[in-house]
């Protein structure tokens, strides 16, 4: 009878001593292999080739993060668009933003509601949004970028006569400074 019960303890220990190795080893998450993956879906290549045919004098900036558009005091107000992207950003030749551009993607199943609170972000902070539902034809990437061009111009040269209280950017000879020593 001893002989009985010292077996099934035997077996009782080894049963429990595998239960917490594989209890053990499954707790411990292992990486997966990593692979490559698109930088562009088909709708923001064909997006991007065509900004890049309209604006060959611009910089395009694809999926900016917002934390490099915003800028704010507080954390509260930066964890609100701290895992936001945007798109495309446009940049002009002084590599000021000119417009960011917003693509509605229905393959993903992103809320309009979220759509409408980014816009609305990067509107607050003073920047031109422009969203397409689909990849934007050829004659909408004219029609908002090159004739409000023409009109931001001629709007240019009117406000150049008007002079400006501060100047950011002060067209002053630079002074050379030599160390003696």
């Amino acid at each position: 009878m001893m002989v009985y019960i010292l077996i099934g303890s035997l077996l009782l220990f080894c049963v429990l001593c595998m239960a917490w190795k594989s209890l053990e080893s499954s707790t411990k998450q292992q990486d997966s292999a990593l692979k490559q993956r698109a930088i562009f879906n088909i709708n923001e290549q064909l997006t991007y080739t065509r900004l890049k045919g309209i604006l060959p004098q611009s910089t395009v900036l694809a999926h900016v993060s917002f934390d490099a558009l915003l800028t704010t005091k507080y954390s509260r107000t930066r964890h609100k668009y701290r895992n936001m992207v945007a798109d495309f950003v446009v940049l002009d030749e002084h590599h000021q933003v000119s417009a960011i551009i917003a693509l509605d993607d229905p393959m993903a199943l992103k809320r309009p509601q979220n759509a409408q609170y980014q816009d609305a972000l990067l509107a607050m902070a003073g920047y031109r949004v422009i969203r397409y539902e689909d990849v934007p034809e050829y004659y909408q990437l004219r029609q908002d970028f090159l004739l409000d061009k023409s009109l931001h111009n001629q709007l240019d040269t009117q406000v150049e006569d008007i002079p400006k209280k501060y100047s950011f950017y002060p067209e002053l000879e630079r002074k050379k400074i030599r160390i003696v020593g």
